[in-house]
């Protein structure tokens, strides 16, 4: 079982609930490398608002992601997941192959369709066939990142003649996010990876995401263990304040058992979001971790 961490990227993340610097984020992804976690985790947004009309900023995160490359050697990077309508495809798949190459092939690419209207209208971006976007997008992303020259005429994306050269050091492992069954498919035909989230201990949800996953790949006949399922979880370390605490949240304590209750599952990566995110906390899912 491999064990990552998200890093902190707006709003709320930082000190005392504020705004994480990059100082902040530098801390708690070098706390998850000196403690021996696989993987660190960036969210991609440019903005949140709340149903009271609250807006909490965000920093860009493949900047974050690039900067956390270079201060870093080991740990995977990944992201948990980029927005497919943010960055057009071949802008994603030049983007990637080069944080493949100043990473020592470590990313992982996360992807996802995005789901946030106010952050789509707030810079101008299509709310519409999200799905059949992220359809297109994904086929060309996949296809380039693996070594394809790719020509492609959708109706939302069209490449012609499209490759990485530079190509990437090694091959970047894709994983989708989603749960409906037009992603499931998707995952199963492109994906190396797949994620459901936000949990605390395994539920029936859960279950039911993976049971999906397993039948996506079965109708893609595909060998069963072709798509890697990972989740994502939230684990509190209850000696520090949190201003908005999760209730799905787990005490750091009970982390080791979580640990094996998803291992059971077939779960081969947790990625944990920490409450708080700082590197006390990341140091103690590090402690846990090795029990």
């Amino acid at each position: 079982m491999k064990i990552g961490v998200m890093l902190p990227l707006g709003a709320g993340d930082g000190p005392d609930g504020g705004m994480p610097g990059w100082k902040d984020v530098r801390a708690v992804a070098e706390a998850a490398e000196q403690g021996g976690l696989d993987s660190v985790w960036i969210a991609d947004h440019f903005l949140y608002r709340d149903p009271e009309g609250q807006i909490y900023g965000m920093h860009e995160s493949w900047t974050l992601l690039t900067a956390v490359a270079a201060v870093t050697s080991r740990v995977q990077l990944g992201n948990m997941v980029l927005c497919a309508s943010f960055r057009d495809p071949g802008l994603t798949a030049k983007m990637a192959a080069t944080l493949a190459e100043v990473s020592n092939g470590r990313l992982i690419l996360g992807v996802g369709a995005g789901w946030h209207d106010p952050e789509y209208e707030a810079f101008g971006l299509p709310t519409d066939h999200r799905v059949g976007r992220f359809e297109e997008w994904l086929e060309i992303v996949a296809r380039m990142i693996r070594g394809e020259t790719v020509t492609y005429k959708g109706t939302y994306y069209e490449v012609r003649e499209a490759n990485l050269d530079p190509a990437p050091p090694h091959r970047i492992p894709v994983l989708v996010a989603g749960h409906r069954p037009r992603m499931m498919r998707l995952t199963a035909q492109w994906a190396d990876m797949y994620n459901t989230a936000w949990y605390g201990t395994p539920n029936e949800k859960l279950e039911e995401h993976l049971e999906a996953l397993r039948q996506a790949v079965e109708t893609a006949a595909k060998p069963a263990n072709a798509v890697i399922p990972t989740a994502g979880i939230i684990v509190r370390d209850p000696d520090q304040q949190v201003a908005d605490p999760s209730p799905n949240a787990i005490p750091v304590k009970d982390l080791p058992e979580a640990i094996r209750a998803y291992e059971d599952l077939g779960v081969q990566h947790l990625i944990i979001s920490p409450e708080p995110m700082t590197p006390r906390t990341v140091e103690q899912i590090a402690k846990a971790k090795g029990h």
